[in-house]
């Protein structure tokens, strides 16, 4: 088991290595490889009121006069050990991790990433919750209930679910209960250290919303799964072994069915705590999916990337995760 996890680990770090890399490539290399300089590069970040002095500046601080290869490892070494920066003449020491300063605020990138990846973590959390116990039950009930009407019902709820975009149960969430029907006054992040039931209260809409999609998804795929494991033979023998059937379905059932659940929910998992850009601008939270979507529209590259970044790392670790999930649930996996 510890060899199978440090492999998995060692995966790990080598995937955003390489993630960080070609992010690198597309902002550094790729436009070299167009034809810029490193003139044009920098005068794209000095602004309207660019001269002379002010781009041979901003070439050097950002050392785009550097071969490509010493800037990769200059930006692997700030995320590591932190970096100095010069704007003027004094030097500013930004520490690790170090994703440099933005183009347009001037502000450490790293701060403002911290401050945002709470929003997106407590949006993710919550709403997975909903979305794994109220969609892994509903695929387990209406497998059982093959053909019944309450097998019909839930398949089309989930089949509204799925084909009903966030924005629009957002919009449609957010419109009944902020401004028809104010059950809340207005939707905004409060910290869970603060207050605990704050923070759950002023989410509940947004948790909703994604956890209607999801649930959705999940209890189509648990319902396939479970029709098809109970059919198998071993079912039939632990039935004529005279287990109750509440242990040949949570035992023997449900456990074999849950490896497509396992592995989705981590990609889900992963990629929404990086990128829940509609929801959290439905009901505009500030989160890294906002912030992400800012960056973008300001050019601010140093964001772009710490964004990208954290969001692959997120997405990393919620599949190593998995891996390991996979090897408590079936043991074959520790020992292939």
């Amino acid at each position: 088991m510890a060899a199978y996890i440090i492999r998995r680990v060692f995966g790990a770090v080598l995937l955003l290595l390489v993630v960080s890399a070609v992010t690198f490539a597309i902002f550094f290399l790729v436009p070299r490889l167009g034809g810029q300089t490193a003139d044009q590069l920098a005068t794209q970040y000095v602004g309207k009121d660019a001269n002379p002095e002010s781009v041979a500046a901003i070439k050097q601080n950002l050392g785009l006069d550097q071969p490509i290869a010493v800037q990769y490892w200059d930006y692997i070494k700030g995320l590591v050990v932190g970096a100095d920066y010069k704007f003027g003449p004094d030097a500013t020491r930004c520490n690790a991790p170090c994703f440099g300063y933005s183009f347009k605020s001037h502000v450490e990138v790293w701060p403002q990433l911290t401050e945002r990846i709470p929003v997106s973590l407590s949006l993710a959390i919550g709403a997975a919750v909903i979305w794994l116990i109220f969609g892994v039950t509903t695929g387990v009930i209406s497998a059982l209930r093959k053909g019944t009407p309450i097998d019909r019902i839930s398949m089309f709820i989930a089949l509204a679910g799925v084909s009903l975009p966030i924005f629009f149960t957002g919009q449609v969430l957010n419109a009944l209960f902020v401004y028809e029907i104010p059950i809340w006054d207005a939707i905004e992040y409060v910290p869970f250290t603060e207050n605990p039931a704050d923070w759950a209260w002023h989410l509940i809409l947004p948790w909703v919303s994604l956890a209607f999609l999801f649930s959705a998804l999940y209890a189509r795929l648990t319902r396939a799964g479970m029709l098809e494991t109970m059919g198998e033979d071993y079912i039939r023998t632990a039935r004529a072994k005279g287990l109750k059937e509440t242990s040949v379905v949570a035992k023997h059932g449900l456990r074999a069915a849950l490896t497509p659940i396992v592995t989705i929910f981590g990609m889900d998992f992963g990629t929404l705590v990086g990128s829940a850009v509609l929801t959290e601008t439905v009901f505009s939270l500030q989160g890294i999916g906002a912030y992400a979507v800012q960056s973008i529209k300001d050019n601010d590259l140093p964001i772009v990337m710490g964004v990208t970044l954290v969001a692959a790392f997120f997405i990393v670790f919620c599949n190593l995760v998995v891996d390991l999930v996979y090897a408590a649930i079936d043991p074959r996996v520790r020992y292939s």
